[in-house]
């Protein structure tokens, strides 16, 4: 793990998700990319790409250039490597392109998470990147001054598609050096008999060299409320699973598990895109 991306808006909630990344970055040597997306008025976008120097335009990027140098000097980050980025762009458009283009191993986001009208008519750049990054994205809810992943929890059908994000699930949970909680949700709406799950599981497992791991089967209502329960029920230091990264109508008729568990988990959540 070389990179990691952290994305700043100077909430509390950021500097939850910048406290954890730090955390991580020590015990792996890595480098921390702190990231504050300027966004302008449309005026002012289109005047800086035209060139102008417009003073409104270098007031903010001062004032921004001023809180990531203090944000740099905190105790918590001595010691590790951080470099600073400011971009003029949509949060959430910027936040991919700067992962890509810095070839990010990771992103670590902080969410104060929504509920009821605000979830579905405003949704959130967490929201958003979890949809679309290509790199896992680790959403941080809380203070966690001693993050671990010790029992990470890993929700899902264990089908074919999930073979080929499944080895990054592997490849963190070897660096956190977690135990992983293999878990398929049964619900009524998707009900499997106890064998048939466990050879989907079995079988899944077979191909891949895992060695500190459970399997497990849960019964519950939905999918969500499953693997909410069924991290409790363990103390999960962390739940993960895949997404789809489904947008437009797919994306509102289906819904999205990951999704939802980023607004409504308290645990930290980290989503896989497939």
């Amino acid at each position: 793990m070389k990179r990691i991306l952290v994305p700043t808006d100077f909430s509390k909630h950021a500097e939850y998700a910048l406290k954890v990344a730090a955390q991580i970055a020590r015990a792996n040597n890595s480098e921390i990319i702190l990231l504050h997306m300027l966004e302008l008025p449309h005026q002012g976008g289109d005047a800086l790409s035209s060139g102008s120097d417009i003073p409104e335009i270098m007031y903010f990027k001062n004032r921004v250039i001023s809180k990531l140098e203090d944000l740099m000097e905190v105790d918590y980050l001595k010691g590790i490597t951080v470099s600073e980025v400011i971009q003029f762009e949509k949060a959430f458009e910027g936040i991919i392109n700067i992962s890509k283009k810095n070839d990010v191993d990771f992103i670590v986001m902080g969410s104060h998470g929504a509920s009821g009208f605000q979830e579905m008519f405003i949704g959130s750049n967490t929201e958003k990147v979890v949809r679309a990054s290509e790199v896992p994205v680790l959403v941080i809810k809380n203070e966690t001054p001693n993050f671990s992943a010790a029992n990470f929890v890993f929700a899902s059908d264990f089908s074919a598609e999930i073979k080929k994000p499944f080895q990054k699930v592997k490849a963190l949970a070897d660096i956190f050096k977690a135990h992983l909680h293999l878990v398929m949700i049964n619900t009524p709406n998707s009900f499997k008999p106890t064998h048939i799950a466990e050879g989907i599981m079995s079988d899944f497992i077979s191909e891949f060299n895992l060695s500190n791991y459970s399997a497990h089967i849960y019964n519950d209502a939905n999918v969500e409320k499953g693997i909410l329960n069924f991290a409790n029920k363990v103390d999960a230091d962390l739940i993960g699973m895949c997404t789809h990264g489904r947008t437009g109508f797919s994306h509102f008729f289906n819904g999205s598990t990951a999704e939802d568990l980023v607004n409504h988990a308290v645990r930290p959540v980290i989503t896989f895109k497939i």
